[in-house]
């Protein structure tokens, strides 16, 4: 009976101690998620704008300005750029960025994967370890964005992938990335990068008629690069909040277990420890009950 009640006093303290470390943990997301939410609220509607501005623009335009971030071609060669993140604890944030960036290339890049045309370039630690032991064509170069998370970093990847583009080693590249909503909620999204996106216009739609200075071609040119920058770095926002988020939910919903385990665990003590009294009081009584016979 005593090695069962010192047996559940140890439990109590391990996950006493586990408590302990996802409250703190909780704690630190809750901070860094304060900082992160900032970032992404102020970014959002400064690069949703700048891409609705260039989609209008390359809907808008005759097809002679030489647009070749634009031009759709077939599809052969296909970029995933996987945003994830570099540490775990974070419940299924990361595993439903994989299985959504798997999910896509099985649905609309098959063909290509099959002939070993498809390649991923995994932003955060996490979904790169993954699809490298998966044996996917996966890139390692911007891993570690997630270190030092700025806006020089996520330029250099977006500026990568422009040129591999534009020289033709991809015909289409697609982002794969969590969009944050709130703390407990994240929108799991693939949208496209390039080539860029036109805007379809609805019958009726007035046609966006803009006025250009300098001229539309050195416009473009100037334009392009900075906003697929920006949409870059807004992916890379969205998904920073969205994994601080999402470990901050689930270590908070791991201290609630704690405390339910807590309960039980405390239950069985109290018992255990009753039926101990209990067989000591019989041993006693019957103990005296023997000598008065």
């Amino acid at each position: 009976m005593a090695g069962q009640l010192k047996e559940v006093r140890n439990r109590i303290k391990s996950v006493q101690n586990t408590q302990q470390i996802t409250k703190a943990m909780k704690m630190v997301s809750a901070a860094k998620l304060r900082k992160a939410q900032e970032g992404i609220v102020q970014m959002r509607p400064y690069a949703r704008k700048l891409q609705e501005l260039l989609s209008n623009i390359v809907s808008g335009s005759d097809g002679n300005i030489g647009m070749s971030l634009a031009s759709e071609r077939p599809v052969e060669k296909v970029l995933m750029i996987v945003i994830t993140s570099d540490r775990g604890l974070c419940g299924a944030y990361n595993a439903n960025i994989i299985k959504l960036a798997k999910a896509t290339i099985n649905e609309k890049y098959s063909a290509q994967q099959a002939k070993g045309n498809v390649e991923i370039w995994a932003i955060g630690k996490k979904g790169y370890e993954h699809f490298l032991k998966s044996k996917f064509n996966v890139d390692a170069r911007f891993k570690d964005i997630f270190l030092h998370l700025n806006f020089e970093g996520v330029q250099e990847c977006a500026q990568a992938a422009v040129k591999a583009f534009a020289k033709g080693e991809y015909d289409r590249v697609e982002l794969v990335y969590s969009e944050f909503r709130n703390a407990a909620t994240q929108r799991f999204v693939v949208e496209r990068f390039l080539p860029i996106p036109k805007v379809e216009s609805k019958e009726g739609d007035k046609k966006s008629d803009f006025i250009f200075e300098p001229d539309r071609e050195r416009l473009v040119a100037e334009l392009m690069p900075k906003i697929l920058n920006t949409q870059l770095y807004k992916a890379a926002l969205d998904g920073n909040a969205s994994e601080h988020g999402a470990r901050m939910t689930a270590m908070d919903k791991a201290t609630e277990n704690a405390n339910e385990l807590l309960k039980s665990l405390k239950i069985s003590y109290n018992r255990a420890r009753q039926a101990a009294i209990t067989t000591e009081l019989t041993e006693i009584v019957s103990g005296a009950a023997a000598l008065q016979g």
